[in-house]
């Protein structure tokens, strides 16, 4: 997974360029250099909002290990 930072500017002038970044990762947008979005595939976004079925992806989750 590649993960993409492009600026508000970036984005507005080649969004093309920003979909075909999401397909390998999230596109992370930001707002006079401070992070405020981020774009996703379709795919990677199902992934993320899917029911966890089993410990194991419940132990997968991001930031599971603050808790």
């Amino acid at each position: 997974m590649t993960i993409t930072t492009l600026s508000s500017r970036e984005l507005n002038q080649d969004v093309t360029r920003a979909k075909k970044a999401a397909r390998n990762g999230p596109v992370f947008i930001t707002d006079r250099g401070k992070p405020a979005h981020v774009l996703l595939s379709f795919e990677h976004y199902q992934r993320l909002t899917r029911q966890r079925r089993n410990i194991a992806d419940a132990l997968a989750m991001p930031g599971i290990a603050g808790i």
